[in-house]
């Protein structure tokens, strides 16, 4: 992996850069869309494609789970599993075993879990996370990492930073010269002081990339966009740093004011299931009677494929009647609107007018509700 800064912003950490892997180069900050189970729900490869998306992101754990990380390698990786061509980044499964498991135990040696979809036993501690990774085959994986549960007294999230450092060495020694990028993860909670010890024994190993995780965990915003600041400003410049989890609009603004490089969420896809459709004057919300016989366009300064074909009328219609096809057209409207977003922050950056960029995103959002 390589990794290029082209503009660096006058007003903030906010920079434009290029990311290149094995399977192709995108421009940061970028926006992944997140492919749980080698799948973008609702929409498919060719969708992503014809969006602009160039790089998405697949989950370690439910994949070890289901199909099994071996399937996917005997069947070509999960590139040709997914018939993706671009790149793909997958997480450690650290948060999942941390959020979703019935019952773990965490050891030096890693985490004892039972699976959410049967309850069986499983044991995945960093180099079985490295694994099953390199046989996802994915361009850009994570260091295996202890998530703390928020809020959680300092004890523990030092225990859970001394454990995090513990497994990336582990997980670093264990890639034996493999060609994929390897990215360790701040943790510390929201410490101060435990996010700087995390983030200076993980420089220290000399990773390709650094990920802020622990975030987005039921903490406000305000220490959010805190820790993210503070920590920012341990990790080095000349490396990509990467916001796990946290995705709503106004997250993504003030991240890439910070100096954050790359994003994943569920948010887009997931609110476009449940009817919020983002706008550039707000969100809408499309099961409100007074879209019933609306014939806009979900956003008139939208030219996406949703937006170009569909009324709201229609799309509430689809949506009320729990039509399948509901859930494609707003999710590649969503999607379609995330990577516009990004695309304006880019060249906003080469302009050197992110903060006037910013204001114009307020305004035009008003009370965040679309009319």
């Amino acid at each position: 992996m390589e990794f290029s800064v082209s503009h660096k912003s006058s007003e903030c950490r906010a920079r434009a850069g290029e990311i290149k892997t094995p399977h192709g180069s995108f421009e940061t900050p970028v926006f992944m869309p997140v492919g749980t189970q080698a799948s973008v729900k609702a929409v498919s490869s060719e969708d992503l494609q014809d969006l602009g998306v160039k790089i998405i992101l697949a989950n370690t754990y439910h994949l070890y789970l289901r199909p099994g990380h071996n399937v996917i390698e005997r069947l070509g990786k999960l590139h040709r599993f997914m018939n993706w061509s671009g790149p793909i980044l997958t997480d450690s499964g650290g948060f999942q075993v941390y959020s979703l498991s019935r019952l773990r135990t965490i050891t030096q040696q890693g985490v004892t879990f039972q699976s959410h979809l049967d309850g069986s036993k499983h044991f995945i501690g960093p180099e079985e996370s490295i694994d099953i990774q390199k046989a996802l085959g994915a361009d850009i994986i994570m260091a295996f990492d202890e998530c703390a549960p928020y809020p959680c007294d300092y004890d523990y999230v030092l225990n859970s930073v001394k454990l995090t450092s513990l497994w990336a060495r582990r997980c670093l020694d264990h890639m034996d010269g493999h060609d994929q990028a390897l990215f360790g993860i701040v943790q510390g909670g929201m410490y101060n002081d435990l996010r700087e010890m995390s983030a200076e024994q993980l420089v220290a190993m000399d990773f390709d990339g650094y990920s802020l995780g622990g975030l987005s965990v039921g903490e406000d915003p305000e220490t959010r966009l805190r820790v993210i600041r503070e920590t920012r400003g341990f990790l080095p410049e000349h490396k990509p740093v990467y916001l796990m989890g946290v995705g709503t609009p106004e997250d993504l603004i003030e991240a890439v004011f910070l100096g954050v490089d790359m994003f994943d969420c569920v948010m887009p896809t997931r609110n476009a299931r449940n009817g919020t459709l983002f706008t550039t004057t707000g969100r809408l919300i499309i099961k409100n009677a007074r879209y019933t016989e609306d014939e806009r366009p979900v956003d008139e300064n939208c030219r996406c494929y949703t937006c170009t074909h569909y009324s709201r009328a229609y799309l509430r219609h689809l949506f009320m009647a729990r039509e399948i096809l509901s859930y494609r057209l707003n999710t590649i409207h969503n999607l379609h609107y995330y990577a516009q977003l990004m695309a304006e922050m880019r060249q906003a950056i080469r302009e050197d007018s992110l903060a006037s960029y910013r204001n114009k995103f307020y305004e035009l959002q008003g009370r965040g509700i679309a009319k």
